[in-house]
């Protein structure tokens, strides 16, 4: 299975939690990791079967570099895909902070995928971090949750991908 999972990271909390998220998703194939912000339009999504996208929550939603990113995607141009979406923010309730992930998951399935996973979130300490304890350990364990959930939905739908 191809695997593209796109970020963004203002402090890098996010970038770590999206290259756990991509070690583990390395048991389904191929995995490409690319940052929003440094190939916004070079971002090539031929062959790929499982797109995950994550980035901070920044104003209560979806970072400014990753919003334009999901928002040049074409009407559709995810049709066929399975999907995941994350954020880093404080612990706090969603409805106090925000969550990108909820906006990602939003912009996704508006574009054709079908998420695998309910949006998550990893949470920070402060603004800059670092990440709160054990967020690494758990977002490879939400990884695990998707490539599981990604590798069963093909198999409903056969290897016609």
């Amino acid at each position: 299975m191809n695997v593209l999972l796109v970020f963004d990271s203002r402090s890098g909390n996010t970038d770590q939690i999206a290259r756990a998220i991509a070690s583990r998703l390395e048991k389904l194939g191929s995995v490409r990791v690319f940052a929003a912000n440094d190939h916004p339009s070079g971002i090539q999504l031929r062959g790929v079967e499982l797109l995950v996208v994550g980035g901070p929550t920044q104003a209560h939603g979806v970072s400014h570099p990753l919003r334009a990113w999901l928002d040049d995607l074409p009407d559709a141009a995810l049709e066929g895909f399975l999907a995941a979406a994350f954020d880093t923010r404080f612990q706090v309730p969603a409805l106090l902070s925000g969550s990108a992930a909820r906006g990602i998951a939003k912009t996704l399935r508006r574009k054709g995928a079908r998420l695998v996973a309910p949006p998550e979130s990893f949470f920070v300490a402060g603004s800059e971090g670092p990440l709160q304890p054990g967020e690494i350990d758990r977002a490879g364990a939400w990884a695990d949750t998707i490539a599981a959930e990604a590798t069963r939905t093909r198999a409903k739908r056969g290897s016609g991908f």
